[in-house]
């Protein structure tokens, strides 16, 4: 379907064009971009509120600064879908999120605009830093560096580290705090209350506007004004209780806030800062969903819809004739709520995400023992370790790739005190759209190295919830990964009597002849599906379900490699020290020796499509099992043919 942009967009092909344009058409530009991205977005997909709530703001950006010389940071990244459309990628914008197409994301080596590659939150400030402090060194005093981070971002430990080291820096760069009270999920936390406070102050703000334009006005040149205004500042600060001193406190000159809307207004103010030298912060507010009523209305529901009738507002769904599975999320999240209704104990957390892993549900129902720490995995998971330290058994629930964040945490605060706390890793595996800073391949191997861990995957809901169920019993006395995948589970049927499993304990689905596979968690299904093919073509591969890949089920282990030389383990994380590399290490420690085939993400960054086109791409869905399976047995097939012939 071919998108038209807007007849003054369509001039815009790189920022220049948009630096060529009279400021009294900037409002049109907007308005076209807005529209262009709904357009797309509708139809093809992808994140939709945040990109929109900024749309003035990245016009203002590059009109403003000379990009990509000065350089742009954005943070997580879904919000930069305005930046890339007037970056050159315009035309190419439809293969956003597609396999072989556009990243989501900012990503260096598709745009020298692109400044940093972002899709985890919180870094921004940092990166900027370094790029501000690096100019500097190399005597670029005309180059401007400047972070955008939303103030969900700014709720994480990192962003602090980054204000309080840019504070003392003298390093020339802006930080934009856009200000839409929302991350995914509307914000928490003591932050959200403060920026709230700031941003409703009507007396604070009036007064400091006011100042600050009839400086303007004053014949007595820039430098002396601007000194006047800055002390004035200060003295309005200390006699109006609703300050900026949490910025100021760290030496950032605080600005703000402004509406993020008024594109004039957004203009001049990036015009004057542009000419301060020194770290500032800038406070923008904004309406996440800007220009489209229901994004504006339900920001959550509309952070990535899915696509849409852009008129009437339907979000498409499938439709099937049978009942469908649910989504492993959705277990998860009704789940928890059984066993805490049975157990006092259990407590939820999750960073940021209630809706994403579906904590809401339990949020909604025990709002006292479902917690949403914002944007902080490493203090979700320490906030978790004190409170198991209580008794408490604690479900935290973050995303695969978003754990990496918290290693430390586990480590030092889990798992050395053998403390047990539940870590759900919701989104374990290839993710799909969000490519390779989303997908969940690492937690296997990170995990598999630290002493005390039990590291579980299941292969179907009634296994999540026998897991879910065995990791809150008292004698499950050490810290548990439960690790399962984005999407769909495989059973409509899904609830069940849950029952406790053996830590440590696997299980044999199918004997065969031959060959093993051995499969830990859901791509077990993948299994299962080549090998009810296969057996059309004679081939009988025995299939285990590890369950656990530590402890790995040595007994279940020993069986395998006393009755089959030829085994291929399948796994959806990276290869390289995962689930594989775990049987290959018994194997060498008890002696045997077999062909191996692994099978799961490789050592290489997979980027985003599907997620059948990326699990074809690795190897792993069930075509490329068989395929696996006939390459290892074509030998053994062929002396059969030859011995039977």
């Amino acid at each position: 379907m071919d998108i038209k942009a807007g007849p003054l967009l369509e001039t815009i092909n790189i920022p220049e064009d948009l630096r060529k344009l009279d400021k009294n058409r900037l409002n049109q530009v907007c308005d076209e971009l807005r529209q262009y991205i709904i357009d797309v977005v509708s139809v093809h997909g992808g994140h939709f509120a945040a990109s929109l709530g900024v749309v003035e703001l990245s016009v203002a950006l590059h009109y403003v600064y000379n990009t990509p010389y000065d350089q742009l940071v954005w943070d997580v990244g879904h919000q930069a879908y305005g930046h890339k459309i007037l970056t050159g990628r315009r035309s190419d914008f439809h293969t956003n999120r597609k396999y072989g197409g556009l990243s989501g994301f900012p990503k260096r080596s598709e745009s020298e605009y692109d400044t940093f590659g972002v899709g985890h939150s919180s870094t921004s400030i940092s990166a900027a830093l370094g790029m501000a402090m690096a100019a500097k060194y190399k005597g670029e005093t005309d180059r401007k560096s400047i972070a955008v981070i939303g103030d969900g971002a700014m709720t994480a430990g990192m962003a602090f580290e980054a204000m309080n080291h840019a504070g003392v820096s003298d390093s020339d760069m802006l930080i934009i705090l856009n200000d839409n009270c929302m991350s995914i999920d509307p914000n928490v936390g003591a932050l959200k209350e403060y920026l709230t406070d700031i941003s409703t102050s009507h007396t604070y703000n009036k007064l400091k506007d006011d100042i600050w334009h009839a400086l303007g006005k004053l014949p007595i040149g820039k430098t002396f004004t601007r000194d006047m205004a800055s002390k004035l500042e200060h003295s309005i600060k200390g006699f109006i209780n609703q300050s900026s001193n949490l910025f100021e406190a760290m030496n950032l000159r605080y600005f703000g806030p402004i509406d993020g809307h008024n594109i004039h207004k957004l203009v001049d103010t990036l015009q004057d800062l542009r000419d301060i030298h020194g770290p500032k912060i800038l406070h923008i507010v904004t309406t996440k969903g800007k220009g489209y009523a229901l994004a504006e209305k339900d920001q959550t529901k509309w952070h990535a819809p899915g696509l849409f009738d852009k008129v009437t507002g339907e979000i498409y769904k499938k439709t099937f004739e049978t009942p469908q599975p649910p989504k492993y999320q959705d277990v998860f999240g009704h789940t928890i709520i059984e066993l805490a209704e049975k157990n006092d104990k259990i407590f939820g957390v999750t960073p940021a995400m209630p809706s994403g892993c579906s904590l809401k549900f339990m949020m909604d129902k025990m709002p006292k023992r479902a917690i949403d720490v914002g944007i902080c995995e490493q203090h979700a998971v320490t906030l978790s370790a004190g409170m198991a330290t209580q008794g408490l058994r604690v479900f935290c629930n973050i995303y695969s790739s978003f754990m990496q964040r918290a290693f430390d945490q586990v480590v030092h605060d889990v798992a050395i005190q053998k403390l047990p706390v539940v870590l759900c890793l919701d989104r374990a595996g290839l993710v799909g759209e969000d490519g390779p800073t989303h997908h969940g391949a690492y937690d296997i191997a990170y995990f598999r190295c630290i002493p005390h861990m039990i590291i579980s995957a299941p292969m179907n809901e009634h296994e999540l919830r026998n897991l879910m169920y065995t990791a809150q019993l008292e004698s499950t006395g050490l810290p548990m990964v439960i690790r399962y995948p984005r999407g769909e589970g495989v059973l409509s049927e899904w609830r069940n009597d849950m029952q406790e499993i053996r830590i440590g304990k696997g299980r044999k689905l199918r004997s065969g002849n031959g060959i093993a596979i051995l499969t830990f968690g859901h791509p077990g299904n993948f299994a299962a599906a080549a090998i009810r093919d296969l057996r059309t073509e004679g081939l009988a591969p025995a299939h285990y379900d590890m369950r656990f890949v530590k402890p790995i089920d040595e007994e279940l282990l020993h069986e395998v490699f006393s009755q089959f030389n030829k085994v291929i383990t399948v796994e959806d994380g990276t290869v390289v020290g995962g689930f594989g590399s775990a049987v290959l290490e018994f194997m060498a420690a008890n002696g045997y020796q077999a062909e191996v085939r692994m099978l799961g993400i490789p050592d290489r960054l997979v980027e985003h499509g599907s997620l059948k086109e990326l699990h074809r791409e690795c190897g792993y869905d069930a075509a490329g099992i068989a395929e696996a399976v006939r390459e290892l047995m074509k030998n053994e097939v062929n002396v059969e043919m030859s011995i039977g012939g």
